[in-house]
């Protein structure tokens, strides 16, 4: 009986989402040999809502595929490799991409942009054609600019829904709740509060005025805390000496992300997430903001929370940096299908 009762609390504590039985979902990543994609793969085939866990990348995917096959769970796992993207992406209910170059010490946005900006324009590509009604969701950075990218290819494939395009930035709200638990002394776990705006720099704002608990402090300890929050994505870049980016935090942080867009498929209601969207976003075409999901992907953007004077100020100060971070996405994206039209054109 002692052993019975061991394993099932095993099962429950490897097993989100366990509260219902449903098992009928396929996710598929992409980018899944890297070093957020294996962690986050792990994760995902724990997930008692996944069925089908699809992972693709340009090397190395048959011996993640092979680790993954050994571990105890009855989710199905199948790798795919690179001229395989289509084929993976087939059927798939959420497409989550971690694909890309991480940042090093020393890289600009830019430099992350161009290294990064083309596999938006590839994993959308191959969802209009494989998955369209799939939710799609981007780790790749720099989402300020990935998210619009992958919006135009999707409307030129005459497949995009605003309510079903993503830009993960849970790991902003699961660093924020980790840092005000600790300044707090109370379980991060407790803690709630939005953070809005985009996912990067000055662009990420927590709304420590809605905190919950109360965040009842000196101004001072919010700005150094926002200031932390904010750049907490170098800090570990620095940490690792030139070894990497955050990869652990953000696997936790895509998996509960995927998670909680499984759980409003299978209808679970008052599924709420922070995603970086362009469905109904307030002050610019792409925002972050606290989301009610469900079945068709977004089932209301709740909009901007309450802000007080510092946060207000803050958003003022943010807006510009992010619309030209959409812009250039928007640009590039235009420019990159044109040239790509005209090459066709040519060839005939």
């Amino acid at each position: 009986m002692l052993v019975c009762r061991s394993k099932g609390l095993l099962q429950r504590l490897l097993s989100p989402g366990s509260n219902t039985s449903s098992r009928d979902y396929k996710v598929a990543v992409v980018g899944a040999s890297g070093g957020i994609g294996q962690p986050l793969s792990l994760l995902l085939k724990q997930n008692s809502l996944v069925s089908e866990l699809s992972i693709h990348d340009m090397r190395n995917i048959k011996g993640v595929e092979a680790d993954l096959s050994h571990i105890c769970t009855s989710v199905q796992t199948n790798a795919y490799e690179d001229q395989q993207l289509e084929d993976c992406l087939a059927a798939a209910d959420v497409v989550v991409v971690p694909a890309g170059l991480p940042r090093k010490p020393g890289m600009t946005r830019d430099q992350l942009f161009e290294a990064n900006a083309g596999v938006a324009l590839r994993v959308a590509r191959a969802v209009s054609e494989s998955c369209p009604g799939a939710l799609l969701a981007f780790v790749t950075n720099p989402i300020n600019s990935i998210v619009p990218i992958a919006a135009e290819l999707l409307k030129s494939k005459n497949s995009y829904d605003p309510r079903r395009l993503f830009g993960i930035t849970t790991l902003d709200v699961v660093r924020a709740r980790t840092f005000v638990g600790d300044f707090l002394n109370v379980n991060p776990a407790k803690v709630d509060l939005p953070v809005i705006g985009g996912h990067a720099g000055k662009t990420i704002l927590p709304i420590f005025s809605q905190c919950c608990p109360s965040f009842q402090c000196q101004l001072e300890d919010i700005r150094r805390l926002t200031h932390r929050i904010q750049e907490a994505g170098t800090e570990v870049v620095n940490a690792k000496d030139g070894a990497g980016s955050a990869t652990l935090s953000m696997a936790y942080a895509a998996a509960r992300f995927v998670n909680s867009l499984l759980r409003g498929l299978s209808g679970e209601p008052d599924v709420m997430e922070c995603a970086y969207v362009g469905y109904k976003s307030p002050c610019l075409p792409f925002f972050a903001t606290p989301l009610m999901l469900s079945a068709k992907g977004v089932e209301q953007n709740l909009g901007l929370p309450h802000l007080d004077d510092f946060e207000r100020e803050s958003l003022e100060q943010m807006l510009p940096e992010l619309e030209q971070s959409i812009q250039k996405g928007v640009v590039y994206a235009k420019e990159k299908m044109e040239k790509e039209e005209c090459q066709q054109e040519c060839q005939k």
